[in-house]
């Protein structure tokens, strides 16, 4: 019964799988390493290569030399004539400076203005355009303000139609007689 308690947390023997390793040990070294030797091209090019790497290595490596020995002897210069350097160097330093920022803020202000110009370019378009532009509306506020006309026109001649017939019924009740404004007479 104990032997129930103590294997719960393990799965069941059926359950496990089990992958062997073919070959043994060497067979994962193996996989690693190439499965054949270099090509002849690489071949070349490593034997072309390795003078021209190992030459700049070199050049590099007394380059360096070079420049450590320069700052070792002009130290001391630099020590001796730092009070005329420094100034000079900063002086030199800012002026480049100077350059660069006119150099920046005159680049600046030409591309603003090429885009403010093409803005202004693509908003108005150009001037035989806009003449055509303005012709077609002034035909449209043309035939719109005509159209208005005789539209008022129409409603005006339509009241005063209506405002006879009225007037036409009006006497025939009266008699003839019409008051207009606290008169009366014949008309």
């Amino acid at each position: 019964m104990a032997d129930q308690y103590r294997d719960r947390d393990r799965p069941p023997a059926h359950q496990i799988q089990v992958h062997p390793q073919r070959g043994g040990y060497d067979a994962g070294m193996k996989t690693l390493m190439p499965q054949r030797g270099p090509s002849t091209s690489q071949v070349i090019a490593v034997l072309a290569l390795l003078p021209v790497g190992g030459t700049l290595l070199a050049l590099a490596g007394i380059t360096l030399a070079g420049t450590v020995i320069g700052l070792c002897i002009a130290t001391p210069l630099f020590l001796v004539f730092s009070p005329v350097l420094l100034p000079a160097a900063i002086t030199i330093g800012l002026a480049v400076a100077g350059f660069f920022t006119s150099g920046a803020f005159g680049l600046t202000a030409l591309s603003s203005l090429s885009w403010v110009l093409n803005s202004f370019r693509q908003a108005t378009g150009t001037v035989p355009e806009m003449a055509d532009q303005a012709k077609r509306r002034m035909a449209d506020v043309a035939g719109y303000v005509g159209q208005k006309t005789k539209d008022v026109g129409q409603e005006i001649q339509t009241k005063a139609h209506e405002a006879g017939k009225t007037e036409v019924v009006g006497r025939i009740e009266s008699g003839g007689r019409t008051e207009a404004g606290g008169k009366t007479g014949r008309t």
